[in-house]
């Protein structure tokens, strides 16, 4: 029986899904998903390892318009994971339609020479009839395969696993089968933390927040971690605090509580809170923070 196997990057708009797709994909949760816009900032590996085929699935983070050197940083790392794999799969919401941004993106990779699949998501949201509307807005010929899914029930994904392995080369497995992603672990733990500091703060607060894992030690019962919360405003540091420190308790408190079943361990969670001003603005903290690399174009 021959092996199959090679990377595929979702990509699309900012809050269609790509994270809890990928998460469906590879059956475990290594990429944070929130309801706010702009939570992936890099692209996010996840492997899913068969019998018969290894696919690494690229998260990537949602294409948009930016003005700040952050947002430039993150939709070139989505364009630089087109250019780098074996399939592309364009993911859209059908519960929103089609709009000027999916139109873009779709038109960005039309003479990519790739495979490319139109992954329409939430289709738990719409019926068959909308859906054949929702198409008419695009150019089906240029996708080889058009498959709707609900990436948060797990909907047909079982179905679009086997049509990918279908369109990847015959190769060697890249990673040991007990594999689910190839990022360190502070990245996921860092990921974590954000995630619960962009379910449980203000509208100000998210896009300026950046989690720094300063330290992780593996102590007699329990796993200590220290973890820095970078801000841009004095304000939004009051409010990642709160009032008499509850707020970062309760994200602190969450944080924990899925480190530890992420982890299978006792952790011991410490965080702190530092005002950058502009640091998604400015090259050097961008770098500091793992967000440019040093060869990226101005």
């Amino acid at each position: 029986m021959s092996f199959r196997a090679g990377f595929v990057a979702i990509i699309g708009k900012p809050n269609v899904g790509k994270s809890t797709l990928l998460n469906a994909l590879v059956r475990r949760k290594i990429a944070i998903a929130t309801p706010k816009p702009q939570t992936t900032r890099d692209n996010i590996r996840g492997i899913l390892t068969l019998d018969d085929a290894q696919i690494i699935f690229v998260d990537t983070p949602g294409i948009h318009k930016g003005k700040q050197k952050l947002n430039q940083a993150m939709v070139q790392r989505a364009y630089d994971a087109v250019a780098d794999v074996d399939l592309l799969l364009v993911l859209v919401d059908a519960s929103k339609g089609i709009n000027r941004a999916d139109l873009a993106i779709i038109d960005s990779i039309k003479e990519s020479k790739k495979p490319k699949f139109l992954i329409v998501n939430k289709v738990d949201k719409i019926n068959k009839g909308d859906l054949l509307e929702f198409l008419m807005d695009v150019d089906t010929e240029m996708f080889d395969e058009i498959i709707p899914v609900s990436a948060l029930q797990s909907r047909n994904i079982d179905e679009l696993i086997e049509t990918i392995k279908k369109y990847l080369p015959e190769d060697v497995q890249y990673y040991p089968a007990e594999m689910v992603s190839d990022y360190p672990e502070s990245f996921l733990i860092s990921e974590i933390i954000r995630e619960k500091i962009l379910m449980n703060t203000e509208e100000e607060v998210p896009h300026s927040i950046a989690v720094v894992i300063e330290e992780i030690t593996n102590r007699k019962t329990v796993i200590y971690i220290r973890a820095l919360i970078v801000v841009e405003k004095q304000s939004q540091k009051g409010i990642v605090i709160g009032r008499n420190g509850q707020m970062l308790k309760k994200i602190a408190t969450e944080a924990r509580e899925e480190l530890e079943t992420h982890l299978g361990s006792k952790v011991f969670l410490e965080t702190f809170v530092r005002v950058q001003e502009n640091w998604r603005d400015r090259k050097s903290q961008l770098q500091q923070l793992g967000y440019w690399d040093n060869g990226q174009n101005e």
